[in-house]
This record gives structure tokens, C-alpha cells and sequence, in this order.
């Protein structure tokens, strides 16, 4: 049977591929591009559906739903696709309830739970120690980092271990890694967590739904539209869905893709799919050792989200925004709630089983069981992958390109972080075919992504602070216990305080 030539296969129809696909049409309207997807949809890691509701029926986000105003490479897409996009209902009481199910049920309205005052200032000090660890990180290249064996020779967990004081605060770091990774800490290198939230600009915007966060708005109509739309305007005719590719041959001259029943000859690929899943892909000649190792050793997140449908917001009525914070216990499998009230009005909540919880509840529908996901929300990887095998995770083998949120430098593990990827991968193709329709500063700018400018070359202070900063900080936790101990409505203004003083310190 004789192939069908292409100028660029994409394996993936998600957000990254279908990113892809979009800006190399913009730029070369000639380019002939096939989009390559073995689930019977586009959308990849999003998907939107209708369940029964108040008032009928209505749409709700199954996969990834959530976008922030920080998040510059969906916020561009969504505009230029005519999409709108609303806030995360966030006004009102929050629920926390931390220790098994006879420990108190505390509420709180800021965004920090409603902690002790030892557990508020250790949670200050972790949060200074780790955002300026953030501040470190070289993103494009972590093992740049100063001290990047070091870091990423530990978990997550065991640097928790060390510099947390509390026992509370260690069940806080569990249930919000629970959240963000569908992982428990201790699966994931401490390297890898602090380059995923520097490349979200510091770890309270993986948190919050604060402005700039992670969960600060959501898309009417769902995220699933972004798919459907950018397929539209490629062209459904160069989408083939049910069509999972099972091998990648390349020479001197070609690439050949193949599926069960069809094989397709191009010039470039874009390979787009989770690792875990471009690992099942068969690639003669073999991938590079590094490559390989890497994406075989890169476990996914396991994590289930529902939505529960009521005939009234019956929370806001009450004086609560709906988002509930819970740690784990057999009698309660989710880790955290939020407001789901559709913009039609339709009341609901939704809510993510994760982590070790999620073990417990596998026998229920969800992300690890939909062919070609395989899990949710992100590949992770563990102890000393970074250092030694990152680089392999963006740079091409030949004429195979890679794409996927798992490699993007900004807000990566999110939507935005696939756009940014897929559309980094396009650049990469324009600049072998035709290099023309690329300016300036995207040559540059994908010069600079080979050769990692890294400026951070300094030894971080921070696992040996100085005896001068660490006396100054003992000093200002145990004067903020004191003051605490006579005035507990002091506390938000402490947290201030040791904010402002932690930053003063680490200027100096």
C-alpha cells in the first residue's frame, strides 16, 4: 500500500498538537499537516460534558478547567478564538478539616487556612524557604541550579522532613501535593517541584484561586471548545481520530508513521502524547538512551474528579464559597472542593480524589482508564532524573519533535504550558522548512532554548544560612509567638510581618 505524504504528522490531538498545527498553518498556509489521535475525540487532557442540572441539563469540565490571568499562552488563544472566560466563585467562608474525622472543622475567609499560630509561622518560614529556592531554579535547564544533584537527589517529602517543624504543616504539603500532582511527596524529586512552581511564577499560585493563580477563572462553554475550534480551522479532514500511532521509522530523507492500518510518510513529526504514552511508541533507530530512560521513568498522576449537581447553591446561601480543604481519611476520599455553579446558574461542586486516596476508589470511572491518557494531571519525575536526563525531555531526535505541557518552561503541567510547548515545537519545524516565516526574535528565542543561557551560577545560601539571618529569624518567630500567645487577632498582621522581613533579610 502506498503512503501518503505529508509536510508534518502530529501525534496528538490535545491542546499542544492541534497549538501546533494552528501556527504552522498561520505561517506556511501551504504546509500539508495531519493530526494523528487514538481516542475518538480531540481534546486530549480536556473534555466537556453534559450531566443533568437544575435547570435541564448543562456542560461541565471533566479534564483540566481551569486558566489564570498569568497565563499568557492560553489567555492569547482563547481571545483569538472568540472564547470567554469568567472568575472562580471565591466569595464567602472556606472549609478546612485537617486530622481524621474527629478533628475540629475550622472555616476561614482568606487564602490561608484557618492554621495554629506555631502552624502559621512554620508555614511562613517553609513557604520563604522554598520560594527562594524557586528563585534559583533554571527552568529550560534545572540542573543549572546551583546545588541540583543535591536538590534533586532528595523527595519532596524529605526536604518537608527537614525544614518543617510541625506535624500539621507536613499533612498540609501532603493533601496540596495531593491536589496540584495527584502524588503524595514522596514519589517526586524536590528538583522537579520547585522547577514546576518557579515555572508558575512561585507555589501559592499552584494553590490559589486568588488573581494570577491556577484555578482564577474558567471558560464558558468548557475547555474542550479550544480543541474543537483550533481543529476547525486546520481542518476536521487533517484530523483522523481513532488512529493511535504504534511505530515512527526515520531516515535521511523521511519520516514514516505508521498505525494498525495506515502508514504516512512526512517530513517532520510532533510527537505531543503524555511520556508515558510516547514510551509505548515503537522508533527505529532506537531514541537516544537518554530519552528513552527518561520517559520510562516519568509516572503519572493518578487523580479522580467529580461533579455533583444541586437545585440550588444552597453553600452560597449559607455564606460558604464551596471550596472545602480535607485530609485524608477513610470516611472522606477527596482532598479538596470548589465551587462548580455553571454560568447558567446551575449549582454544583467539584472535587479531586487523589493520590493514595484515589488507590481506594480505582473501581470508579476516571482518567486512568480512558485509553491514551492513562492518568492525570502530569507525568512527574523522580530523584535524579533532572540533572541527568531532562534536557532529552524537549530536544529533537532527528526528524521527531516534542511537545506535550510536560515540556513546557511556563506554567508547565497546565493548559497554557501545552499551547506554549506545541507552539515552541512549530517554531522548531518553521525553522528547518521554512525558516522565512519566522522573525527575528522567535529565531532567537529558539537559539537561546538550545543553548540555555543560565545566569544562575552562584551556591544557594539557602541550605546553609548564614548565623546572622538565622539568630534574626529565631529572633522574629519567637517574638511572633509571644504576641500571638496575648493576641490571636494578630495573626494575619504576623504573617505579614515576617513576609516584608523575610524579603528585607534576603536582600541584604
Amino acid at each position: 500500500m502506498t503512503a501518503e505524504i505529508w509536510d508534518v504528522v502530529i501525534v496528538g490531538a490535545g491542546l499542544s498538537g492541534l497549538s501546533a498545527a494552528h501556527l504552522l498553518r498561520k505561517r506556511n498556509a501551504k504546509l500539508r499537516i495531519l493530526i494523528l489521535e487514538g481516542k475518538g475525540r480531540v481534546g486530549g487532557r480536556t473534555v466537556t460534558s453534559e450531566i443533568p442540572a437544575a435547570n435541564g441539563v448543562d456542560c461541565w469540565d471533566f479534564g483540566g478547567q481551569w486558566v489564570g490571568s498569568t497565563q499568557t499562552h492560553i489567555l492569547e488563544l482563547i481571545e483569538e478564538l472568540g472564547l470567554e472566560v469568567y472568575p472562580q466563585f471565591s466569595t464567602g467562608k472556606r472549609v478546612h478539616h485537617m486530622g481524621g474525622p474527629t478533628s475540629k472543622v475550622r472555616t476561614y475567609r482568606t487564602s490561608i487556612p484557618a492554621l495554629s499560630p506555631a502552624v502559621l509561622l512554620d508555614f511562613t518560614q517553609l513557604l520563604w524557604k522554598i520560594d527562594r529556592l524557586c528563585a534559583t531554579v533554571c527552568v529550560q535547564d534545572p540542573s543549572r541550579t546551583p546545588n541540583a544533584v543535591q536538590l534533586d537527589s532528595m523527595t519532596l517529602q524529605t526536604y518537608v522532613e527537614q525544614h518543617a517543624w510541625t506535624s500539621d504543616l507536613k499533612e498540609e504539603v501532603e493533601l496540596s501535593c495531593r491536589a496540584v500532582f495527584g502524588m503524595e511527596p514522596s514519589q517526586m524529586s524536590f528538583l522537579f517541584f520547585l522547577m514546576y512552581a518557579a515555572a508558575a511564577g512561585g507555589l501559592l499560585p499552584l494553590l490559589e484561586s486568588t488573581p494570577g493563580s491556577a484555578q482564577e477563572l474558567k471558560i464558558k462553554g468548557g475547555t474542550q471548545q479550544l480543541s474543537e475550534r483550533l481543529a476547525d480551522g486546520v481542518g476536521w479532514k487533517n484530523v483522523r481520530l481513532g488512529s493511535a500511532v504504534t511505530a515512527i521509522w526515520q531516515d535521511a530523507e523521511w519520516a514514516r508513521v505508521t498505525t494498525a492500518t495506515d502508514t504516512f510518510l512526512c517530513r517532520a513529526v510532533i510527537v505531543t502524547c503524555p511520556p508515558h504514552l510516547a514510551a509505548k511508541i515503537h522508533y527505529e533507530p532506537a531514541l537516544t538512551s537518554q530519552r528513552e530512560y527518561l520517559t520510562q521513568n516519568m509516572p503519572v498522576g493518578h487523580m479522580i474528579k467529580f461533579i455533583i449537581t444541586y437545585q440550588t447553591a444552597f453553600w452560597r446561601e449559607k455564606g460558604f464559597c464551596g471550596e472545602i480543604v480535607a485530609g485524608s481519611s477513610t470516611g472522606c476520599p477527596f482532598c479538596v472542593t470548589f465551587d462548580a455553579t455553571s454560568p447558567n446558574g446551575n449549582a454544583a461542586l467539584v472535587g479531586f480524589i487523589s493520590g493514595q486516596q484515589a488507590t481506594y476508589w480505582t473501581s470508579k470511572e476516571d482518567w486512568a482508564k480512558e485509553d491514551y491518557s492513562g492518568g492525570c494531571p502530569v507525568n512527574v519525575m523522580a530523584p535524579g532524573l533532572l540533572t541527568y536526563y531532562h534536557p532529552s525531555l524537549r530536544r529533537p531526535c532527528g526528524r521527531i519533535h516534542w511537545a506535550g505541557t510536560e515540556t513546557a518552561t511556563q506554567w508547565c503541567g497546565y493548559m497554557s504550558g501545552a499551547v506554549q510547548s506545541g507552539q515552541r515545537a512549530a517554531l522548531e519545524i518553521l525553522a528547518e522548512v521554512c525558516h522565512e516565516a519566522l522573525a527575528k526574535e522567535e529565531l532567537q528565542a529558539l537559539q537561546s532554548i538550545q543553548t540555555v543561557d543560565a545566569k544562575q551560577t552562584t551556591s544557594s545560601k539557602l541550605l546553609h544560612p548564614s548565623t546572622g539571618k538565622s539568630v534574626v529569624i529565631a529572633t522574629l518567630m519567637i517574638s511572633a509567638v509571644i504576641l500571638l500567645a496575648r493576641r490571636q487577632g494578630a495573626l494575619l498582621n504576623i504573617k505579614s510581618h515576617l513576609t516584608n522581613a523575610f524579603s528585607n533579610i534576603s536582600q541584604r
